[in-house]
């Protein structure tokens, strides 16, 4: 797996396919029992490249009588910034993950979302190369989610690279670049999001005379499921958008009488259950 420079990556896969583990080993908090892991060039867990990453953990725990300001001042004294650089830097990113009017208020009152943006900004505070964000809008609402995906390009624009690990496919499919889905610790795919929507389409078609012959042969241009409560309607999964012309025409000459044929965006969620199947529970 690579992970180009300057892009938001989307890492994908069932609960404990091993995704915060492989972020662990990149960050040189695990030590990984084969292989090899590297974080721009040098081998990853190396002191000098720590010090150029960003991390919000999914499971964070910060020091509760501290205030939002002093929370993120510490974690850039902890970076090696000085005194005026903060006194610049922490104002800034207050405002930028809207913590502004609570920057003397103590965590320990803060809400879940609050105490998200909160981590947000300390993993901002020393403008790092890499950024390894784990969950980042667990917890947070509509709005909050918003903010998050803009602080998350904002960086992107930058020059920064996005490590991005999240459940919420839908906040994955707007923000990433590009996605790899894992499986018991194994990539499988790689994905551009940045045309796959204009590549592969979901394609509803209704028709008389759907033969077992005619739904077979369907497969040749994505998987195929009929309905099992009606024998008129099957769903065509993954189909190249520029088949479409040639499916229809596919389908009269067959001796089967359509009557709808719609093709329908895929979603990344429709892309994560084909590649990677179903949960079980891993």
């Amino acid at each position: 797996m690579r992970v180009p420079r300057g892009e938001i990556f989307g890492f994908l896969g069932p609960n404990g396919a091993g995704k915060s583990t492989s972020i662990k080993m990149l960050l040189g908090l695990v030590n990984p029992s084969a292989g090899e892991a590297f974080v721009l060039g040098a081998p990853a867990g190396e002191v000098e490249i720590r010090r150029k990453i960003g991390f919000l953990p999914e499971e964070f725990r910060f020091y509760q009588w501290l205030t939002a300001e002093e929370l993120i001042e510490f974690h850039g004294r902890l970076c090696g910034m000085d005194a005026s650089t903060l006194r610049k830097r922490v104002p800034c990113l207050l405002e930028v993950v809207g913590l502004t009017p609570h920057r003397g208020k103590r965590l320990q009152g803060f809400s879940k979302g609050m105490l998200q943006r909160a981590g947000l900004a300390q993993a901002l505070i020393h403008e790092p190369e890499v950024i390894f964000l784990d969950e980042p809008t667990s917890g947070l609402d509509p709005m909050g989610r918003r903010l998050v995906r803009d602080v998350i390009r904002a960086q992107r624009d930058r020059g920064a690279t996005v490590f991005l690990n999240s459940h919420l496919l839908s906040e994955i499919e707007v923000t990433c670049d590009q996605v790899v889905f894992i499986r018991e610790g194994e990539i499988m795919v790689t994905r551009d999001l940045r045309n796959w929507h204009e590549e592969k389409v979901r394609v509803r078609i209704r028709a008389r005379k759907l033969m077992p012959a005619i739904i077979a042969g369907l497969s040749r241009w994505a998987a195929c499921d009929q309905n099992q409560t009606d024998a008129e309607t099957v769903m065509l999964t993954g189909a190249p958008r520029d088949s479409l012309p040639e499916i229809l025409s596919y389908l009269v000459q067959s001796g089967s009488e359509p009557f709808e044929f719609t093709p329908q965006r895929t979603s990344l969620e429709d892309l994560f259950m084909e590649i990677v199947g179903e949960d079980r529970g891993l």
